[in-house]
């Protein structure tokens, strides 16, 4: 992979990690400012269903950070782009649409299939 495409996968991933940090932020704001005493138990579940699910969310967003950091590093040590199983390039387009990818789509869909089969 040439230096511009490096970069430039840098640059998004960096940016990725720039709209989590302040999502996460955003969600504790707004968690602290919904503290408080809530009288309807309606409401008050409403409220815990809410939160409930935007905890899986940002829980989901946190995996997401730990694997962009892992692309980042593969960005530096020069190893982003290749494929950790079979060692071949991972096309562009496979890059682009999932920037964080560590396998080729082949090998990707060899592992989706073996869980598939292992019931996982």
């Amino acid at each position: 992979m040439d230096e511009q495409n490096l970069l430039r996968f840098k640059e998004l991933l960096e940016g990725m990690k720039v709209e989590i940090s302040s999502d996460v932020e955003q969600t504790l704001n707004e968690m602290t400012s919904q503290l408080g005493n809530i009288p309807d138990p309606t409401d008050r579940a409403s409220i815990e269903s809410d939160r409930n699910f935007e905890l899986r969310i940002r829980g989901r967003e946190l995996r997401l950070m730990d694997k962009i950091e892992e692309a980042l590093a593969r960005i530096d040590d020069g190893t982003y782009g290749i494929c950790a199983s079979c060692g071949c390039e991972i096309a562009l387009k496979r890059l682009e649409a999932r920037p964080v990818a560590k396998f080729c789509i082949d090998c990707k869909s060899r592992q989706e299939q073996q869980e598939k089969e292992q019931g996982r």
